[in-house]
């Protein structure tokens, strides 16, 4: 299950205090102060983890402390710091403070770390402050507060690639004949309801990254059905395939059908409206080798793009596509592939 929005809260750990102490020994007259200082607390990090994709493991225990750094200790004995709090997120992660409105991290790669709540500093013993004029302080500090938060968290998938279109135009179908995911598939409209990956391996050790994404209504833009929830994944892709039903239930006309997709995501903003955009005429084993050829005559004239021809069902002309959207979402270097 896809879980794309959380609401978690985060605390720091306080920093230890300073002590205060002087040594008294026996033999050893020259004495003095030899309190140490307090550790730090430790921090509360996100932490980009390629092997997430949702945010479902944040969910049960949304409460993220770390501990506490630890009081300093006669001797000279300094406090130990306290460990730093991980939290694993999915890349895509979107981090905003409820408080303050503002965005806190964007994680977009492997390992890539945030703090979002730091650690309190430790406290000076009175050790820090002997000096020739000071030989006997009896002064320490106390550790530094901790930081608390609450923290909205929103995923946007990351994917070279994201399939749109009206509800059972075969995507989920087209999904699973490019990869190894298992999206819902039926005959019957908005079977998939929650957005899935999919690798799609092509020859050479070449992959990409497909989010199958739910089917989209017209009125989308404005919140129609689950489009507001979606759309926002498709800003992350870095193609668009726009999957269109060559023979629809209801009989309306793919060009007719393109239109009302590609208004939504033009009305949705900018960053949609100029993404780069590939239209497959999908389940052409359904209809006669004439009409699918009037269909993508008609298709490159209306929609002013190349169109391509498949069937996710059998297969045909799926391999010729992908070769197709790699050409353009890893678009060739003077070095070779871009990675």
């Amino acid at each position: 299950m896809l879980v794309d929005r959380c609401t978690i809260f985060v605390r720091s750990g306080k920093g230890g205090n300073g002590c205060v102490s002087l040594r008294r020994e026996k033999y050893r007259p020259k004495g003095g102060p030899d309190g140490g200082n307090g550790g730090h607390g430790g921090d509360v990090v996100l932490v980009g983890a390629v092997g997430l994709s949702t945010l479902l493991s944040l969910t049960p225990r949304p409460h993220f402390r770390a501990r506490n750094g630890l009081p300093g200790q006669g001797s000279s004995k300094h406090g130990p710091n306290a460990e730093h709090l991980l939290i694993p997120v999915p890349l895509g992660t979107i981090a905003l403070d409820r408080d303050a409105g503002d965005v806190i991290a964007e994680i977009t790669s492997d390992g890539e770390r945030v703090v979002v709540a730091r650690g309190g500093a430790g406290g000076f013993g009175n050790e820090h402050f002997k000096s020739s004029t000071n030989q006997t302080p009896r002064e320490a500090t106390p550790g530094g507060e901790c930081e608390e938060r609450t923290l909205d968290l929103e995923l946007k998938l990351l994917a070279d690639v994201g399939l749109v279109g009206l509800p059972n135009a075969g995507k989920s179908t087209l999904l699973t004949a490019i990869s190894s995911a298992r999206p819902k598939v039926a005959d019957y409209p908005f079977t998939t309801k929650s957005p899935h990956l999919g690798i799609a391996e092509l020859p050479g050790e070449r992959r990409l990254v497909v989010a199958d994404l739910p089917g989209l209504i017209e009125g989308a833009a404005s919140g129609a059905g689950m489009g507001h929830d979606f759309l926002k994944h498709v800003e992350r892709t870095s193609v668009i395939l726009h999957v269109l039903d060559a023979s629809p239930i209801d009989g309306s006309e793919p060009l007719d059908n393109w239109r009302a997709i590609r208004s939504e995501l033009e009305a949705f903003g900018d960053v949609l409206a100029g993404k780069p955009e590939l239209v497959l005429l999908n389940k052409c084993d359904q209809i006669e080798d004439a009409v699918r050829d009037d269909l993508l005559a008609s298709l490159t004239r209306g929609t002013g793009r190349e169109v391509m021809a498949a069937s996710g069902m059998t297969g045909d002309g799926v391999d010729a596509v992908m070769e197709h959207v790699w050409s353009v979402a890893r678009p060739p270097t003077k070095t070779g592939w871009k990675a």
